[in-house]
């Protein structure tokens, strides 16, 4: 004890530890590896848990340069990515591992002392023994350090072997109680499969009962659609017949009307058609005679007796003289003095004109530009225009609005637009001047035929040109 109190101090004023003796020498000098054995598995995970709490507190230039990249981590997660690198650097840097240890005896104080005076606290934690041993490093520690692992792993050991006959009991209660359940289901569906039995034996038996019905109905059935089917003949026979007598007397009634409705509807029209053409006729006259009236010059008024008094008159060449009013047949003052005559009907080839005229167009825009033009010609001469198209080239019916003072018409299917017109002109009363305007020679020769006044197509493209 004497010589203990006069042992020099420490440079910071307390006791120097005491030198490890010849025993505890290479224990105390040595790592784990030199007992023979690795650092436990446990013990490495806590010695690792109390390097990355402690490594916060130090500062980063007295870290080792593997440990610098980590010291901003949260311990978890220096724990976590930096294990290695810790138990690598307190293996391998005793400065490093000794400032770990001032930071363990500042934590836990008692349990350090406890290691130093050369005792194992009885209460504390063999792993927190083991761990604060390594770190320490106190006489012994590697005896701490095996005896701790040993103890872990006889701990784990009993853990596992107290688990696994835990599993085994609760395996053999499952076991037992899918026996039971087993034995209880075996015993349900054999009953249930009795009852089916006998279910089935019963079903079996009204089956065979149900065909023998289903035969004797079957039976039935096809003698009742045996006689059915007959009914149905005959009643389609009679049916047949009647309505064939139905049908033949339908047309026969139909054939009746229709004879009756066309004799009423030709003697209508007769006279209708006649009264029209005998007023058309009678307007046309009392025109002409009123303009030949205007034509001759001839007085409105009656006689005078004036008028009876021989003298000579004057000679005066008549403004209206015949030989002054001849025309080219490509003039439009042609065409304007024929559609000046009294009623006069102006029946136009459409297509003959328009592909005369202006072929490139399509045939609906060569109509539309046709009809207008027709349309301001009717507007200015108040004559009747009347413009016929070929129907069979179209592929589908026309639906159009006429312009206003011009009648359209299409030819029906097998049927030529030069009939239609030549059907026109006949239609007209002998004595009304009809103008039908057409480039084809046959229309031409046809209409001049029945009495109309044949005009080549480009004499109205002038005309219309000139509008």
């Amino acid at each position: 004890m004497a010589e203990a109190a006069n042992a020099p101090a420490g440079t910071d004023g307390t006791a120097p530890a005491p030198a490890p003796d010849a025993q505890d020498g290479p224990e105390a000098q040595d790592g784990p590896e030199a007992t023979g054995r690795p650092l436990p598995e446990g013990v490495r995970r806590r010695v690792v848990g109390i390097a990355s709490d402690a490594l916060g507190g130090i500062a980063p230039g007295e870290l080792p340069a593997s440990l610098r990249p980590y010291a901003k981590f949260t311990p978890a997660r220096r724990a976590k990515y930096a294990g290695t690198a810790l138990a690598a650097a307190l293996e391998s840097d005793p400065a490093f591992r000794v400032r770990i240890a001032e930071r363990l005896r500042l934590g836990q104080p008692d349990l350090v002392q406890a290691l130093e005076a050369g005792t194992v606290p009885a209460a504390a934690d063999p792993m927190d023994v083991a761990a604060a041993a390594y770190l320490v490093r106190p006489s012994g520690w590697a005896r701490l350090v095996e005896e701790a692992g040993e103890e872990a792993e006889r701990v784990d050991a009993e853990g596992a072997a107290a688990e696994a006959a835990r599993l085994a009991g609760k395996l053999q209660e499952e076991l037992a109680e899918a026996r039971a359940a087993a034995r209880g289901e075996l015993e349900r569906h054999r009953a249930e499969v009795e009852g089916v039995r006998r279910e089935a034996e019963s079903l079996r038996k009204k089956v065979r009962s149900l065909e023998a019905d289903t035969r004797r109905a079957q039976a039935e059935s096809r003698r009742l659609l045996g006689e059915l089917e007959a009914a149905r003949a005959t009643a389609a026979a009679e049916r047949s017949a009647a309505e064939g007598e139905a049908r033949r007397l339908r047309h026969r009634v139909a054939e009746l009307e229709a004879t009756v409705e066309s004799g009423r509807r030709t003697a209508r029209e007769g006279r209708s058609v006649e009264d029209m053409r005998l007023r058309l006729l009678l307007d046309t006259v009392l025109q002409s005679a009123q303009g030949l009236q205007r034509e001759l010059a001839l007085p409105v008024t009656a006689l005078r007796p004036a008028d009876l008094v021989e003298a000579v008159e004057p000679a005066s060449a008549s403004p209206h003289d015949v030989a002054r009013r001849g025309l080219a047949e490509d003039d439009p003052a042609l065409l304007d003095q024929l559609l000046a005559l009294p009623q006069v009907h102006l029946v136009v080839d459409g297509y003959n004109v328009t592909k005369t005229g202006y072929p490139q167009l399509p045939l609906e825009q060569q109509r539309m530009r046709l009809l207008g033009g027709l349309a301001m010609l009717a507007q200015r001469t108040q004559a009747e225009v009347t413009c016929v198209f070929d129907g069979q080239d179209l592929d589908v019916p026309v639906i159009m609005a006429p312009p206003r003072g011009v009648r359209v018409r299409f030819s029906r299917t097998g049927e030529t637009a030069d009939e239609l017109i030549r059907r026109l002109v006949r239609a007209e009363p002998q004595g009304r001047p009809v103008v039908v305007v057409s480039a084809d020679r046959e229309v031409a020769d046809g209409v001049r035929k029945a009495g109309a006044r044949p005009v080549a197509s480009v004499l109205l493209l002038n005309r219309l040109a000139r509008s």
